[in-house]
Formats: structure tokens, sequence, C-alpha cells
């Protein structure tokens, strides 16, 4: 489907113009169906994007927020997507949104994300928001070079879902919605910051393996344009 880029001259206005989009998308969706979902991604990139939304006059207690991807580790944890989102983005008017986490207290990453995508299927598909964000080395959601599941992940015959992944990159075992759960976003983004992240976009763009750089997937195969969210 190709791919859009909208570029800011820095970080703040980036943060506010994404925003403005996904609340407009959000509050679009409860008009028509009266309700929306959203799925975000972790990292340091998104903090000033949550506090910023968190902030936008949306029916809150009709959007249910999730993640794209989650570590295997409680919401207490410093390294939890969980607690980032809730920390940045489930606050103020936002805190009255549902949160369906990733993450649940089982035994191991494998039952969790049994739960994680029942619960899922709930929401029904597809995402009305679905937020990315992108490695150095190429990875988007836990799509992760070399990892374990990765072919699995990126195959559209795998159905929506939540699943499993583990990679030298990841530290933690992951837990993260397949491919199919997130290509045809009604609306798709890939949220970046930096030149150093542009030329890693640059790079993905050219010819070559999507397990190499699996946000290739996205660019090649996704069902929605790609919104491409970008400030230096």
């Amino acid at each position: 489907m190709g791919e859009v880029l909208h570029q800011f001259e820095n970080g703040a206005a980036l943060a506010q113009g994404l925003a403005d989009t996904v609340a407009n998308a959000l509050s679009a969706a409860i008009a028509a169906c009266g309700k929306a979902t959203l799925a975000v991604s972790g990292g340091s990139t998104p903090k000033a994007f949550f506090r910023a939304l968190s902030t936008k006059a949306i029916d809150w207690p009709k959007v249910t927020v999730t993640l794209v991807d989650e570590r295997f580790v409680p919401p207490d944890s410093d390294r939890s997507n969980h607690r980032l989102v809730t920390d940045n983005l489930l606050q103020g008017p936002a805190a009255a949104a549902n949160f369906l986490p990733l993450y649940h207290p089982t035994e191991n990453a494998e039952v969790a994300a049994r739960l994680a995508g029942e619960q899922a299927a709930a929401l029904g598909s597809p995402f009305d928001v679905a937020i990315l964000g992108m490695g150095t080395d190429g990875h988007t959601a836990s799509f992760f070079p070399g990892g374990s599941r990765l072919a699995e992940a990126l195959d559209p015959a795998t159905p929506c879902g939540v699943m499993t992944m583990e990679a030298e990159g990841a530290g933690e075992p992951r837990l993260t919605f397949t491919f199919s759960s997130l290509q045809d976003a009604g609306l798709l983004v890939l949220h970046i910051e930096g030149q150093g992240k542009k030329d890693v976009l640059a790079k993905a763009e050219a010819p070559g393996d999507e397990a190499e750089m699996p946000i290739r997937a996205m660019l090649r195969r996704a069902a929605s344009p790609l919104q491409i969210y970008w400030a230096p």
C-alpha cells in the first residue's frame, strides 16, 4: 500500500501532531461504532506523545488501549510497557480508558500469550489505531531479526492474536501481536525520531530480506498505508 511521511520540526511538534491525528481517529471510530481500540508501543520515543494524547477530549471510557508487544515482566518492572503506558498515557482524562494487558502472572509466557489473545479477540478487529516503533536493528513489535518464531509472526496465514518471541536482542521473552493483527489497522503509524532512525528506515526501504529487517513486512505488505511520523 505504500507509505506516507509526516515530518515535524522537533519532537514536541511531532508528539502534538500525532496526538491530534490519533484523537481524531479514535473519536471517528467512537462516532461510527460506539467504541475504539488503540494499540501502542513501548520504548522512550512515545512518552511525549502519550502525555499529549492523555489530555485530548476523547470519550475515553469507550476506548480500549492495548500494547503492540510486551516483555514477560510484571507491571511494576521498569522494563514493562504496561507501566510506561500507565505512567504516561492513562493519566488525567485518559485514566478512564480500558486497558488490556498482554502480561499475565502465569507460569510462562505461552500461557500469558494465550490469555491475552483470547481477551484481544473479544475487542474485534482490525484495531482502529496501531502505533508501531522501530529499533535500530529494523525490528518492530517483537519481530526481531533472528527471533525464535519470526517467520510465523510475519506469515500472513498466521491468524490474528498474541504469540511469544525470544531473541538475543530482546532480553526477556516477549509477547507480541502477529503481523495479521496489526497490518490492517484503520490508522497504522510508524513513530520514529532522529536521523539515526531515518537512516534505518531508508535501509529497510531498500531491497533485502524481511527476516533481516522485519519492519520491511509492514512497509511492503501491510493492507493499510503506513503513516510514518518523524522528527529529527
